[in-house]
């Protein structure tokens, strides 16, 4: 029976579940970005990212913690050196669910899951936005909006010519 367990039993037994979940794990450390469903993406999530969480601080403890969870050493190495580098200043969310639709056979909801540092494409959108926002006061912005309006018929006369 449920009673009021709150997370996703992905139709699996505790052992099943675990293993799935570390293996998982492992494939997104090495890889940073996988695809699956969207139910085992956010059971993944809740798991993956307080291990991601230890690898901020590299100390023996943290180590012998993750590699309890995960049972694989490159997977640890990995975590450890290169992804807590790149998540140093993240306090949280270092993983990004993007939905892709749903599978053909069963039609499962589908998506990726990727550590959200990795993402070369969405960190150049980041910074293009930052770079158009800029804050003016009142007058400042009136006068703003009036120098274009002057200097854009003097553009257009070359061009009749």
């Amino acid at each position: 029976m449920r009673h009021n367990k709150s997370f996703n039993h992905l139709g699996r037994k505790k052992a099943h579940r675990d293993a799935l979940l570390s293996n998982m794990t492992i494939s997104l450390i090495m890889h940073k970005r996988i695809f699956t469903t969207l139910a085992k993406a956010k059971a993944l999530r809740v798991y993956a990212e307080p291990l991601i969480n230890r690898a901020k601080e590299d100390n023996t403890h943290n180590r012998r913690v993750v590699f309890s969870y995960l049972q694989n050493k490159y997977a640890v190495t990995e975590l450890f050196r290169e992804v807590a580098q790149k998540i140093a200043e993240r306090n949280g969310g270092y993983t990004r669910i993007i939905k892709t639709g749903n599978r053909l056979g069963d039609n499962a909801k589908t998506c990726f899951i990727e550590l959200v540092d990795y993402n070369e494409n969405m960190m150049k959108e980041k910074a293009a936005k930052k770079a158009t926002r800029t804050r003016r006061s009142r007058k400042s912005a009136g006068e703003a909006t009036a120098a274009p309006v002057a200097e854009a018929p003097a553009a257009e006369e070359p061009k009749a010519e």
